[in-house]
């Protein structure tokens, strides 16, 4: 480039300023050939220097990706933006329901002469329990268990056993288990206090009604403290959990479990305004409290 007032200086082939000659003309101009090729080395050391700018930005991603290394909200928000858009979540109720089913009990039983009827002409009944210590006690429901010659249990992973009755209030409608034998992976069941809870919650009810399942329905807590009498010569019931999640017979002494997959009660007993032993549209549950009293073990 010239300046205002003369000739500036000259540069060479490199870019770099040379001393113009005090005498003589200025040196010819190198022939289109070598000007092509002059410009093709520039070309080529400007596409080196990107590539190796390239690789370096490159290798700073790959570092700043290894584990240990600090995240971004905005990293956060944008995977979980992303998993959003491409996966099919659970929804609450399969949520729910998988936390607990590893906890889940089916429970058969076989009764004496005395106790065989229309509802069970062989002499069997059946109903769920749910894992609630590490040692494989486990509460269910009295009147699934009580009068039974025989108690048998089959675990979630398949496992099958008999399992004596060693607690009962009667007074709860509540009884506690002990298996002869363990699964090898056992997965007792978070409990939590009612405290807290309120109508309209989301809860779903699991077990095993008409001996199908496991089986899960969801529904809300439709009250709180109810009170119930069987009319069969058992004790009324108080403080229950009314909820409207399908319940059925087979489902007596299973968890009713919130959003968080924690049990919060143990299912009891329907309501029903005729003589059919079917779901109409209020289940009752034990609160865990007084299921947990009867093991002397506290809900969280």
């Amino acid at each position: 480039m010239r300046q205002a007032g003369g000739p500036g200086p000259a540069l060479d082939a490199t870019g770099s300023e040379e001393a113009q000659p005090s005498r003589g003309p200025a040196p010819p101009r190198p022939p289109r050939p070598a000007r092509r090729a002059l410009r093709r080395r520039r070309a080529g050391m400007f596409f080196l220097g990107g590539l190796a700018a390239a690789l370096l930005g490159v290798a700073l991603q790959s570092r700043l990706a290894m584990p240990g290394q600090h995240l971004t909200q905005e990293d956060i928000d944008g995977a979980v933006l992303h998993t959003l858009e491409t996966k099919a979540l659970p929804s609450r109720a399969a949520r729910a329901a998988a936390a607990v089913l590893p906890s889940l009990v089916r429970v058969r039983t076989s009764l004496p002469d005395d106790r065989r009827n229309m509802d069970f002409p062989r002499g069997r009944a059946t109903g769920s329990g749910v894992v609630v210590t590490d040692d494989g006690s486990i509460l269910t429901s009295l009147h699934v268990v009580l009068g039974a010659e025989r108690i048998m249990l089959t675990f979630h992973d398949g496992t099958e056993t008999e399992a004596d009755l060693v607690g009962a209030r009667p007074d709860k409608d509540l009884a506690v288990l002990k298996p002869h034998k363990l699964p090898d992976d056992l997965h007792p069941a978070t409990l939590r206090p009612v405290a807290g809870l309120q109508s309209g919650d989301e809860v779903v009810a699991v077990g095993f009604p008409f001996g199908i399942g496991a089986s899960v329905s969801s529904g809300v807590v439709s009250g709180l403290g109810r009170e119930h009498s069987a009319g069969d010569g058992r004790p009324a019931l108080s403080n229950l959990i009314q909820f409207d999640a399908a319940a059925n017979p087979g489902n007596s002494g299973g968890p009713l479990v919130t959003m968080d997959g924690q049990v919060v009660g143990i299912v009891a007993a329907i309501v029903n305004p005729t003589e059919q032993a079917v779901f109409i549209g209020i289940g009752l549950a034990v609160p865990i409290e007084d299921a947990a009293t009867a093991l002397g073990v506290p809900p969280a």
